[in-house]
This record gives C-alpha cells, sequence and structure tokens, in this order.
C-alpha cells in the first residue's frame, strides 16, 4: 500500500481545490495513487453538485473573441455573482471561448474537466449557457463589443456585415449591446408574438374609448413603434435617433448578429 504525507495532501489540494480532510480522505481511500485520489474527490465532488441542477444560474460571464473571419461568443452560468467575477470562473470563460473560436462549438468539451472542477469548488450550479460561433462569408467583416463590470464581462455582442468595414460592424455592435433588439428584421418576428401584441394594443385602444373606424389605424401605428424596439435594422441609432440601424448601414448589409447578457 503506497504511503503518502502533508506536501501529497497539499499537491491534491491545489489540483482540486478540495478541502484538507477530504483530500487526505480521497489519498488513503485510493492508497496514496494521486490520479485516482483526484477522479475520487471528482466523483464524489459532482454527486454533491448534481443536487443543485435545478438551482437557479441567472449570474456568470461572458467573452467574446474575433480573429479575421472567425468569432466566438461564450457565456458561462453561475448563481452567484462573487463566482462569477472570480479569476477562475472568468478565465475559464475566455479560454471557452477561445476554444470554440479555434475549433468549433463541439470544443467546449474539451474543457468538460475543468467545469467539473469549478462546480465542485464554488458548490453551485454551473453551467455554459449561448454557444455561438460566426465564420464570415468572403468578403464579410465581423467585429463585437463586450461590456465589463467588476472585472467580467456582462454583455457581448458579434456582428458580421457585408459591404462595411470593421468600424461600421463594431458601431452596430455597440447600439445592439444597449438597445438589445430581439431580431434583425421583422420576417424574423413570430408571428402568434405579432398578433398577441396586436391583440393587446387593439384592447388598449377600445379601452382608451377611441372611435372604432380609427381603431384599425391607431393599432397599425403603435404596432409599427412596438417592431422598432423589437427589430434590429427599424431601431433609432444610439448615437444619432435621427437615423435608423438600416440608414446607417447605407449601402451595407447586417448578415447577422448574437448578443448574450446576464439576467437575460
Amino acid at each position: 500500500m503506497s504511503t503518502f504525507g502533508a506536501k501529497d495532501v497539499q499537491r491534491l489540494r491545489q489540483a482540486t481545490g478540495a478541502g484538507m480532510m477530504d483530500a487526505k480522505k480521497a489519498l488513503e481511500e485510493n492508497g496514496g495513487d494521486m490520479e485516482a485520489a483526484a477522479q475520487w474527490l471528482r466523483e464524489k465532488g459532482m454527486a454533491k453538485v448534481a443536487k443543485l441542477a435545478e438551482r437557479e444560474n441567472s449570474q456568470g460571464s461572458v467573452a467574446v473573441v474575433v480573429d479575421g473571419n472567425v468569432g466566438a461568443m461564450v457565456e458561462l452560468k453561475c448563481e452567484t455573482d462573487f463566482s462569477a467575477k472570480s479569476d477562475d470562473f472568468v478565465s475559464l470563460t475566455q479560454d471557452l471561448a477561445d476554444a470554440v473560436m479555434a475549433r468549433g462549438t463541439e470544443a467546449v468539451a474539451e474543457l468538460d474537466e475543468r467545469l467539473d472542477a469549478l462546480r465542485i469548488s464554488k458548490r453551485e450550479n454551473i453551467d455554459l449557457g449561448k454557444v455561438v460561433r460566426f465564420e464570415a462569408a468572403e468578403g464579410a467583416v465581423l467585429d463585437s463589443y463586450l461590456h465589463l463590470q467588476d472585472g467580467r464581462g456582462v454583455n457581448a455582442v458579434l456582428v458580421e456585415i457585408a459591404g462595411g468595414d470593421r468600424e461600421l460592424a463594431h458601431q452596430i455592435a455597440v447600439h445592439i449591446a444597449f438597445a438589445k433588439p430581439p431580431y434583425l428584421t421583422r420576417d424574423e418576428v413570430p408571428a402568434d408574438e405579432v398578433e398577441r401584441e396586436r391583440a393587446n394594443l387593439e384592447g388598449i385602444t377600445k379601452a382608451e374609448g377611441k372611435p372604432d373606424q380609427a381603431v384599425p389605424k391607431i393599432v397599425e401605428g403603435r404596432l409599427n413603434a412596438w417592431f422598432k424596439d423589437q427589430v434590429l435594422l427599424e431601431q433609432p441609432y444610439v448615437k444619432d435617433d435621427k437615423k435608423t440601424i438600416s440608414e446607417l448601414l447605407g449601402g451595407a448589409t447586417l448578415v447577422r448578429f448574437a448578443q448574450v447578457f446576464i439576467g437575460g
């Protein structure tokens, strides 16, 4: 049977984030085998963490990275902002984004062990949220925006445009970060969502005592105003509300965008 000392316990603690007594117990149970002890701790820890899976995890961190014609964005979710802004949490979020950019969305699996270790050490429901990868078409450009708070990303945007430059893409990314549009065009808005809003506006308009013959026109006007909140291309540009995003684009085309923000 292998023996171990205090230095082995300390080394195992540093590698796994386990407490002293847990690390000692793991080495005892596994004959001093460091690798087996670490796996034992992971299994024990994950059994405890599995019970947390139903708990709300609306906090977290986001990272976005662009390199040439490839961009990636990753959200890592947790329960508390204390965990979300810790160095190990922020570092893992960034490493996940880097992996996705370099090797695709499936590359997040390469960091499963680090993700498991983080769940164990934080004792929180930690999980991946949105994972996005854009590869721009020939002639198109990508840019991004990341809003930081307490050292962690809390609002990330990735934009692809054709027929424009990165500066224009960046301006639009900044706008999206603050305006938070759910859709790019009206065609993307689900029909049932539009009908619900139309019915809601009709009820409000009738309750105001407007003449029946005027209701359809008033509702249509209010529905158009609602679309301006929902549809990126119709939104007034945040830095100059006299022009819409569509007008800001000029001859360029906004191909697609993605956004993730903590609490969204």
